[in-house]
C-alpha cells in the first residue's frame, strides 16, 4: 500500500542520470521500517504537471517510473488519492509514495509506479516507420483497444471516476506481454452527479464534442469517446480527427459524423443554442477507412463516436462487441504462439451488468476451468 513519508535527501531542481533518492517506507502496525534508494535513470516525460522519469530501486535492481509533481501544501494532490483507491490489470499501479523538498523550501511529490516501456503512441509511431505506415497487425489493435476498455470499465464503475485525459501517450503497452495500462490520472475526477466541470479537459484530437460545445455536466462518455478515437486512429494508423484548434476540431468531426441534429446538440449541451452551422452529409464509415476494414470494427467505432453521450456505448457493453470475439476463441494466441495477457480475470466491474452480458464477456471455456457454471451470473460480484 502506498505510505507518505518525507524523503530523507534534500535534492536539486530536477533528477539527472546518477542522482539517488531515498525514502523510508513501513513503519506501521508494526511493520519493519526499511529505506528504498532510487537511482534516476532517464526523463520519460514532462508536462506542467512536473516530470516522469524513469528510476532504479538500488535495492531491488526493480525499474519503476517516478511522477513527481510540485505540490500546493494547501490542498490534497487529487492524483494521489485516486490512484490509492483503484486495483486492476490495466491501470497503472501506484508502489508508495514519498515527499522531497528542493533548497528553496520547494515541495514535491513523487508518485513511484510501476514502470512499462511502451506506449500506444510509440506502437502507432513504430508502424508508421516501418513500410511508409503499415496498420498495426489486426490481432494488437483488438488486444490493446480490449484492455483499454476493460480498464476503462473499472475506473468507471469502482472508484467512479472518469480519466479525461484518454489519448495514446496515456496507454501504456508491455512489448513482451503486451499487457496494456492506463495511466496518468492528472486531469482525473471523481465523478458527482450534477457537479460542474471544466470543459477545457483532454487533449484536442480525442476531445469530445459535447467538450467543444462546452458542457460542464459531461459524464465517463467523454472517455468512451476518446478511446473511440484511439481506437479509429490504431485501425487507420494516424488520428480520425486532426483538427488545429477547438472549432477546427469541430469541422474534422462534423467531416465525417455529418452535422449535429437541433436534438444532439442537446443531447452534448442544453444551453448551447448558437447553432450556425454548414449542413454536411455524414461520410459513411466504409469509406473512412480502407476496402478490407472488418465490419465488426467500422461497427463498434460507430456505437462509440456517437454525438448523444447517452447513444454512445459503454466500455464495458464495448468490450462485449464481436470485434473482440477472436480475443475469446479458446486457442487464440499472441502471434509468437504465447498467451494472451490475462483478459477474463474481471473484478468488481461487472457489478450491475446483465447475465447475458456477463456470459458473453467471460468465455464458456474460461467459466469451465474456474469452476464456474456453464451459465454464469455473478450477481453481486
Amino acid at each position: 500500500m502506498a505510505q507518505d513519508k518525507e524523503a530523507s535527501l534534500l535534492e536539486g531542481n530536477d533528477p539527472v542520470t546518477g542522482h539517488i533518492i531515498s525514502t523510508t517506507i513501513g513503519g506501521k502496525n508494526g511493520e519493519p521500517k526499511q529505506t528504498i534508494s532510487y537511482m534516476a535513470e532517464r526523463v520519460v516525460g514532462t508536462g506542467s504537471f512536473g516530470i516522469v522519469f524513469q528510476a532504479k530501486c538500488l535495492e531491488t535492481g526493480e525499474a519503476v517510473a517516478i511522477k513527481k509533481v510540485l505540490q500546493d501544501k494547501r490542498y490534497k494532490n487529487r492524483e494521489l488519492q485516486l490512484m490509492r483507491s483503484m486495483d486492476h490489470p490495466n491501470v497503472i499501479s501506484l508502489k508508495h509514495c514519498f515527499f522531497s523538498t528542493t533548497s528553496r523550501d520547494e515541495l514535491f511529490l513523487n508518485l513511484v509506479m510501476e514502470y512499462v516501456p511502451e506506449t500506444l503512441y510509440s506502437v502507432l509511431k513504430h508502424y508508421s516507420n516501418v513500410n511508409h505506415r503499415i496498420p498495426v497487425p489486426l490481432i494488437y489493435v483488438k488486444l490493446y483497444a480490449y484492455q483499454l476498455f476493460r480498464g476503462l470499465a473499472y475506473i468507471h464503475n469502482v472508484p467512479g471516476v472518469f480519466h479525461r485525459d484518454i489519448k495514446p501517450q496515456n496507454v501504456l503497452v508491455d512489448p513482451l506481454t503486451h499487457q496494456v495500462k492506463i495511466c496518468d490520472f492528472g486531469s482525473a475526477k471523481i465523478l458527482t452527479k450534477g457537479e460542474a466541470n471544466i470543459s477545457y479537459i483532454c487533449s484536442r484530437y480525442y476531445r469530445a464534442p459535447e467538450l467543444i460545445f462546452g458542457a460542464t455536466e459531461y459524464t465517463t462518455t467523454i472517455d468512451v469517446w476518446s478511446a473511440g478515437c484511439v481506437l479509429a486512429e490504431l485501425l487507420l494508423g494516424q488520428p480520425l480527427f486532426p483538427g488545429e484548434s477547438a472549432v477546427d476540431q469541430l469541422v474534422e468531426i462534423i467531416k465525417v459524423l455529418g452535422t449535429p441534429t437541433r436534438e444532439e446538440i442537446r443531447c452534448m449541451n442544453p444551453n448551447y443554442t448558437d447553432f450556425r452551422f454548414p449542413q454536411i452529409k455524414a461520410h459513411p464509415w466504409h469509406k473512412v477507412f480502407h476496402k478490407r476494414m472488418p465490419s465488426e470494427a467500422m461497427d463498434l467505432t460507430s456505437r462509440l463516436l456517437q454525438y448523444s453521450p447517452i447513444l454512445r456505448y459503454t466500455a464495458l457493453e464495448a468490450c462485449a462487441h464481436p470485434f473482440f470475439d477472436e480475443l475469446r476463441e479458446p486457442s487464440a494466441r499472441l502471434p509468437n504462439g504465447r498467451p494472451f495477457p490475462p483478459l477474463f480475470n474481471f473484478k468488481q466491474e461487472l457489478a450491475g451488468a446483465s447475465p447475458e452480458l456477463i456470459n458473453k464477456l467471460i468465455p464458456e471455456h474460461v467459466r469451465r476451468q474456474s469452476g464456474f457454471p456453464p451459465n454464469l451470473h455473478l450477481a453481486g460480484t
